[in-house]
């Protein structure tokens, strides 16, 4: 008996999610937008019976929100839905970096440095997205160096919401450079084994996010932007 159907490519409408999941997750599809199935058809070149399997996965994850009568809409993330994201994203990477620390964190805080490199190079040219795209490789690093194939999986259902979350970032640093040293910081600590240094750290980066995206005031910009 056949336990399993042989591997086939990769479906058109999953190829339709990961692109309008991107585009969701850089803004180009700002949260609250409409997703007009004829236009994004026409756009995307593509027939409306996999964009709309596409969008049906999308709802699937949270990213999109049906309303009766009127439509399909990217999701707008409340204050306290950007809240528990962090908290999440906090858990899972400090559970990374502890199992990282029992085997020594120096090779994997030299990957995490030449991202550092990356992002600085960014910073200086006041290139934002990719500054952002630098950021989402470092944490991405970070988890993956756990090998933990569970973490890795929470952390990756994590991604289109911390994207969203990284585009508004964007606006709230006056200095994108002190992006850049919080994150050295984490490498640093890494790199020495101290793992108290390093919890405290990355608590310490994903609050300033959260209080940058809310201003202070318990009211999410992160989604409405």
């Amino acid at each position: 008996m056949q336990r399993f159907e042989p591997l086939v490519r990769e479906s058109t409408p999953a190829i339709i999610a990961g692109k309008l999941r991107t585009a969701i997750g850089l803004g180009h599809i700002p949260p609250g937008a409409q997703l007009g199935e004829a236009e994004l058809a026409k756009e995307l070149g593509v027939s409306r019976g996999p964009l709309r399997e596409a969008m049906q996965r999308l709802t699937q994850e949270g990213l999109l929100i049906s309303i009766r009568n009127r439509g399909l809409f990217v999701i707008t993330m409340t204050d306290e839905e950007v809240r528990d994201m962090y908290l999440a994203r906090t858990a899972v990477e400090r559970a990374a970096s502890e199992l990282i620390l029992q085997k020594g964190g120096q090779e994997v805080a030299g990957e995490l440095m030449r991202v550092v490199k990356a992002m600085k190079k960014a910073a200086d040219r006041a290139d934002l997205d990719a500054m952002s795209e630098a950021d989402m490789e470092y944490h991405a690093t970070l988890v993956a160096a756990a090998e933990s194939t569970r973490l890795t999986r929470m952390h990756n259902t994590l991604l289109t919401e911390t994207r969203m979350c990284l585009t508004a970032l964007e606006k709230k640093y006056p200095d994108p450079h002190t992006r850049v040293a919080e994150h050295q910081a984490i490498a640093e600590a890494l790199a020495d084994g101290d793992s108290e240094r390093v919890g405290k750290l990355l608590i310490s980066h994903m609050e300033d996010a959260l209080e940058r995206l809310t201003g202070g005031n318990g009211e999410a910009e992160a989604a409405t932007a």
